[in-house]
């Protein structure tokens, strides 16, 4: 490599340090007091409002025995997929067996009374009306003929009762979804207070989020609709691989947090949400009239934000101002503080102190002083400005 590109990439590397001294750390010195100063205007910003969220499938059914008894099959796997009406679980029933035998023997019996009486009243109509028998005669018959259909109903139902108990010993799916943990192994004495498992239906999912009673009013008067199609950022950052759409929103604030729920509702096809999960939700705003400032001309104490403004004079002022929360790690969105047509200095702020009178320079023209003072600098300069900001 020959001397003059040594040159060239030496005075090149100097002017990217001197920039870079010129942020929002030290600045050149110039001697002459002057700091480049911009106007405040407004630009279109693509901003980001995010919220905590938990992930549920839209319908989380928890599975329940209505029969006690041990349990003898388990016909699922955690994380399968079932439909409705298919039989999760097998209780041991050869109690409810033995009581549905018991019943539909009741149900015989009282049948073959109800025939018998039935003869009996055919007969006694037929010796009625030959005047063999008398009314009271007649009506003892009917009687009896209508008390044996009478139990034979109070059978049926005791058989309905003992079928509907055997039934609750094949535990199904009310709905399709997919199969969560299973607590219980095969031989557990279970009951109505155990939750066997819960079956969620994760073809589509609802996510969770809250906002204040402010943001649920402004809702209200301008509609869900309004809202642009949201995102979804996972708990591991990545953000995920369909858009969703706010379709709810609780009619009732929580008192003890002044928050309104909303939920949106995500398609699910590969089912890589999972019911119980959580993350934020991400809704996209874009803002017409954003102020965005540099991040290197503010600086922060105890977490409030300062930049210097331009006053009457020539004047600095130390003046706070207050940004969006959400930022590309760049620049600021500020929202309060600094309106359109107020001036404030973009580089070499740590120099400044309120009230110092300084003379204003275009960004411009400081990048050229900056140029010129490389040029003027000796070898030893050079080194001693390197090392300094090699140790920043």
């Amino acid at each position: 490599m020959d001397k003059r590109m040594k040159k060239v990439m030496m005075f090149a590397a100097l002017a990217a340090t001197l920039v870079s001294c010129g942020g929002g750390g030290g600045r050149p010195q110039f001697g002459d007091n002057e700091y480049p100063v911009v106007t405040a205007g407004t630009s279109e910003a693509d901003m980001q409002t995010t919220y905590p969220a938990s992930i549920k499938g839209v319908q989380d059914v928890e599975i329940r025995p209505k029969a006690s008894g041990f349990l003898v099959q388990i016909n699922v796997k955690e994380g399968q997929a079932v439909s409705a009406g298919q039989t999760l679980f097998v209780i041991d029933n050869e109690t409810y067996q033995a009581q549905v035998r018991q019943a539909q023997a009741a149900v015989n019996t009282a049948q073959q009374q109800v025939n018998t009486a039935k003869l009996t009243y055919d007969n006694a109509q037929q010796l009625h009306q030959n005047k063999v028998i008398g009314d009271y005669e007649l009506q003892t018959s009917k009687n009896t003929f209508e008390s044996a259909k009478a139990q034979l109903a109070q059978a049926n139902a005791a058989l309905a009762s003992a079928k509907e108990a055997l039934s609750f010993c094949y535990v199904k799916s009310p709905a399709s979804g997919v199969v969560g943990t299973l607590p219980f192994k095969k031989g557990a004495l279970v009951s109505g207070s155990n939750v066997l498992t819960t079956v969620s239906n994760i073809s589509s999912m609802d996510i969770y989020f809250s906002v204040t009673e402010k943001e649920g009013m402004l809702l209200s008067q301008h509609g869900l609709g309004s809202l642009p199609a949201v995102k979804l950022q996972l708990a591991d950052g990545s953000i995920y691989g369909h858009e969703g759409k706010v379709a709810r929103m609780s009619g009732v604030i929580d008192q003890s947090t002044g928050s309104v729920q909303l939920i949106a509702t995500f398609p699910n096809p590969e089912r890589q949400l999972k019911s119980g999960a959580t993350g934020k939700l991400i809704i996209p705003r874009q803002n017409t009239t954003a102020i965005v400032i540099p991040q290197s001309c503010v600086s922060e104490v105890q977490n409030k934000k300062f930049v210097y403004m331009l006053a009457d004079g020539n004047k600095v002022k130390y003046s706070e101002i207050k940004v969006d929360p959400q930022d590309d790690g760049n620049s600021y969105i500020v929202t309060e503080g600094l309106k359109p047509g107020d001036k404030y200095v973009t580089n070499g702020i740590t120099k400044l102190k309120d009230g110092m009178e300084i003379v204003p320079i275009t960004p411009e023209r400081y990048q050229q002083k900056i140029q010129e003072q490389a040029k003027e600098m000796s070898a030893g300069e050079i080194v001693e400005a390197v090392q300094k900001a090699t140790k920043k």
